[in-house]
């Protein structure tokens, strides 16, 4: 309800103590934790002159409204407007000093019945005596009514009239202490108890191990001190505490040991980001922070297993065998007039680079990263249980439910339904059925598809341009041109299509907002919850699209040599290189993996605030303000005006959802992806904790026991990362064929000859007619016989250029490898989720005790009210036995 609260309390009352400075007990119940705070003194007073506190200097502004004033306007009378401000309860009391809502409601009741109709001066209407239009009679009657409402609730408000910000006006707004209080009883706050219950730590081996790991990270934690005591203090006669005001100490130790680049390998303060951002932020840096810690191992074993294909590409008889200098195999065009023949050893580098990647270590690494991901998924429950414990979440899932209110938005159109239904019939419509939401759903579908089609055509798009750039720099005079046109077309075509997602991007964002917006959803959970899922698709399609059609279509719809296949009759299917399609898979994650990281996550994060504050800046006519009024200081909340609005979370989940995509779904193909993943998430957590800390409004602090619906989608990745790198391992690398082929078809049962093995003949008097190249004579000699990749039968044989049966029995054997990893792997990642319990043996052990505690706590409650009434029927006995001895006498 508010994000900071304050109280006054006199710690030692005395008679007389009247002129005694006030004493500020601030966020008692905050989050049903105490704080230790101070008191202010008079010095401290002063910073109600900078907009902390009304101008009484002892009531705590704990948020701060915002509205645009207009200039008033001549040539009419003010009387109505003053008349509809009159009749509102709060409209005459908010620049005034503390007083009773009683007391201020009587005086509200007084000046209406003595007829006063004499003009206001408030912000919105200037001056008394100006003018404003209709519509803004209406606006400001309207705010008149908010603020009475929030009177209504308790309240105290304060508008700003010297606000040095042309076109803004400002409410102040204090929450007194028992309306905390009666708040806490509605969301049921727990606060601690007397009694505490420790549970002892046994002093076994995996103790002492865990107590030395504890000693050498100490360097690590932050530098801020956790305020935990015992409430027994609170109950006792020697309370000697001291009371402080600690909302700018946490801001100043957030900045200096969170949002500083220079902290970037110690450990988040979570519980002070908790306690001045609310549950929803704090949990999403901690998932944050645990996602960033489990980068680590994973970041280590893909550095290993890199390192192995450098250590191990010497060996590699494949690439060898390519790159041998005897090795005179010639192979067919690339494309078609334009390419000519060429030898399969100048492709000795691609095969080399290949080999980086793909190897067998990245098999193990991918077994390795799946169950990575399930380690996570299960450490994070862990850690959100042990969070919903020490933050006093464990019972919060009843109370979200019932606080889930409609919006205003749904409200609206219920009642509009309600208005169009016959009022002769008194059927009270409720809510909203299937068949008023059947357009919205229509329309989202569509929109959906859409947005999927565009996103596939401009990925036809960019494929148009790799085979037209290929065959253009072909005919290019320049050798070195020549020589470069892979390298080239591969890397501006991966450029191209992180430009394309970066835009599409922000667009699908917007479109994603505006067809929930059309759902009209009943809640606000249930609004995030749909916006959240169609960004999800529509971004997730817009990031990973390209990269599915390299690891998966890209040299399978190619055809063979004399029997291409085309599209539009001219545009010849682009095929891998003979090194496959791995690398170029590799080039493509990684530039969009980085380029999104750079550009999107950073760059865009760091930039667009500090423009839209500029912005803003100008926008409000501050430049205008003449010298002596640009030097005064403005009040912290209009400087907070300029900053950017929270949005929410949904972003920021967003890029590292993706993120996480990146990492598992085809880290076969790049074992480097989960460095550069830990790398972005250093520099990602300073940058979002310095977003949050100076470049944002302050969030209002909200309650939330888990990441929500994120964590199925991330358990909804993890298992599509199973299948995808099955798939990868299977039919884009070159494991498979290697293994049939040493197991199968090799004589010594080595690699030696598998280069040949994989490679078929095709007779170039075969070419169709004007496909053949223009320059059969580059290398030197005439070229009756060229080899090209895949398994065919030769053409001396009964059945030239057909499928021959080693391509069957590699593809059986693809398949069944993609069964046999994918229920294997599934199956340990079920394994390693039953043995790891999800609340960690401590906290159910706490929590055990807690229930003991209060099971303890209720008997002795029951057996206090039973003993009161013997005491009172024994009591009223005696008394009856008093009044009527001979009646007492008889019944003895």
């Amino acid at each position: 309800m508010t994000e900071d609260a304050e109280v006054e309390v006199n710690l030692s009352p005395t008679p007389g103590s009247e002129q005694q400075a006030p004493h500020f007990l601030r966020d008692v119940i905050f989050h049903g934790k105490f704080k230790l705070l101070k008191a202010l003194t008079p010095e401290e007073n002063t910073q109600c002159q900078h907009g902390l506190y009304f101008q009484d200097g002892q009531r705590r502004v704990d948020y701060v409204l915002t509205y645009p004033v207009k200039k008033p306007g001549g040539g009419r009378s003010c009387r109505h407007s003053a008349h509809l401000l009159t009749e509102n309860a709060v409209a005459r009391s908010l620049r005034r000093g503390p007083q009773g809502r009683d007391e201020r409601l009587r005086h509200h009741q007084a000046q209406r019945g003595k007829g006063s109709t004499s003009a206001v001066a408030d912000v919105e209407l200037g001056c008394p005596g100006e003018t404003v239009n209709g519509h803004e009679d209406h606006k400001a009657f309207r705010r008149e009514e908010f603020e009475g409402k929030l009177r209504d609730m308790g309240l105290e408000l304060e508008k700003d009239e010297d606000a040095k910000i042309p076109g803004v006006g400002f409410v102040k707004i204090h929450a007194p202490w028992n309306i905390l209080c009666r708040e806490a009883e509605l969301m049921k706050l727990k606060m601690p108890t007397k009694k505490v219950y420790e549970v002892k730590q046994s002093s076994g081996v995996m103790e002492k191990i865990s107590s030395l790991v504890s000693k050498a990270l100490e360097p690590l934690h932050p530098h801020v001190e956790e305020l935990h005591f015992n409430l027994s203090q609170f109950y006792g006669k020697k309370w000697t505490l001291v009371i402080r005001d600690t909302d700018d100490c946490f801001l100043q130790l957030l900045y200096e040991e969170w949002a500083n680049y220079g902290v970037f390998y110690k450990y988040q303060p979570i519980g002070l980001v908790r306690k001045y951002f609310g549950e929803k932020i704090g949990l999403y840096f901690a998932w944050l922070g645990l996602y960033t810690q489990m980068l680590i191992p994973a970041s280590l074993v893909g550095v290993i297993v890199f390192l192995y294909g450098c250590a191990t590409v010497d060996d590699n008889i494949p690439s060898m065998e390519i790159c041998h200098p005897k090795n005179n195999i010639t192979m067919c065009p690339l494309c078609d007039r334009v390419c000519s023949y060429w030898k399969l050893s100048t492709a000795c580098g691609t095969a080399r680079a290949s080999h980086l990647f793909d190897n067998p270590a990245t098999v193990f690494f991918s077994i390795f990263m799946a169950l990575w991901a399930a380690m996570f998924m299960e450490h994070w429950k862990r850690r959100q249980m042990r969070l919903n414990y020490e933050w006093d979440l464990t019972g919060f899932e009843d109370e979200e439910v019932s606080g889930d209110h409609p919006r205003a938005e749904y409200e609206f159109r219920v009642m509009q339904k309600s208005m169009c239904k016959d009022q002769k019939s008194q059927h009270k419509v409720e809510k909203l059925t299937f068949q008023d939401r059947l357009p919205a759903y229509m329309t989202n579908i569509v929109m959906m598809l859409l947005m999927i089609g565009v996103t596939f055509a401009i990925v036809f798009g960019v494929i148009l341009y790799r085979i037209s750039t290929k065959a253009a720099l072909h005919m290019s005079s320049n050798p070195i041109t020549r020589n470069h046109v892979q390298l080239t077309v591969k890397t501006t075509a991966a450029i191209i299509n992180l430009v394309v997602i970066l835009i599409l991007d922000e667009v699908y964002g917007a479109v994603a907002r505006w067809l929930t917006v059309l759902e009209v959803p009943k809640t606000d959970k249930s609004f995030e919850e749909r916006l959240i899922f169609k960004t999800f698709i529509l971004k997730f399609f817009n990031a990973f699209t390209p990269i599915i059609y390299i690891a998966f279509f890209r040299g399978r719809l190619v055809g063979r040599p004399g029997s291409y296949l085309y599209v539009f009759e001219s545009y010849r299917m682009e095929e891998c290189t003979h090194g496959g399609c791995l690398m170029e898979l590799c080039i493509q994650l990684s530039i969009t993996m980085l380029g999104k990281q750079l550009i999107q996550n950073n760059l865009f994060e760091i930039g667009v605030p500090k423009l839209k504050k500029l912005i803003r800046y100008v926008r409000s006519k501050q430049g205008t303000f003449q010298e002596e009024e640009r030097q005064k200081k403005l009040m912290r909340y209009e400087t907070d005006h300029f900053l950017e609005p929270f949005a929410g979370l949904t972003p920021e989940y967003m890029e590292m959802i993706i993120q996480f995509g990146f990492v598992t779904l085809f880290v076969a193909s790049f074992p480097l992806a989960p460095l550069f993943a830990l790398l972005n998430n250093i520099i990602e957590i300073r940058l979002d904790a310095k977003k949050f800390v100076a470049e944002l409004r302050r969030p209002v602090a909200a309650r939330a026991k888990d990441i929500g619906i994120w964590y199925n989608i991330l358990r909804g990745v993890a298992k599509v990362a199973v299948i995808i790198n099955a798939f990868v391992i299977s039919f884009t690398s070159d494991f498979i064929p290697r293994m049939v082929y040493q197991y199968m078809y090799s004589p010594d049962g080595s690699m030696h000859g598998f280069v040949n093995h994989t490679l078929s003949y095709f007779n170039v008097s075969h070419f169709q007619d004007g496909k053949e190249t223009m320059d059969p004579l580059q290398l030197g000699y005439p070229v009756e016989i060229c080899r090209y990749k895949d398994y065919r039968e030769p053409p001396w044989s009964a059945t030239p250029y057909e499928i021959s049966k080693e391509f069957w029995a590699v593809l059986a054997v693809r398949l069944a490898f993609v069964i046999v990893f994918q229920n294997v792997v599934l199956l340990m990642n079920d394994i390693v989720d039953w043995l790891i319990p999800d609340i960690p043996k401590d906290i159910s052990l706490q929590m055990h005790k807690e229930k003991i505690l209060l099971v303890d706590l209720f008997m002795k409650e029951e057996q206090g009210k039973v003993h009161i009434l013997e005491s009172r029927v024994t009591t009223g006995g005696k008394e009856k036995c008093s009044r009527k001895p001979s009646y007492c006498d008889s019944t003895v």
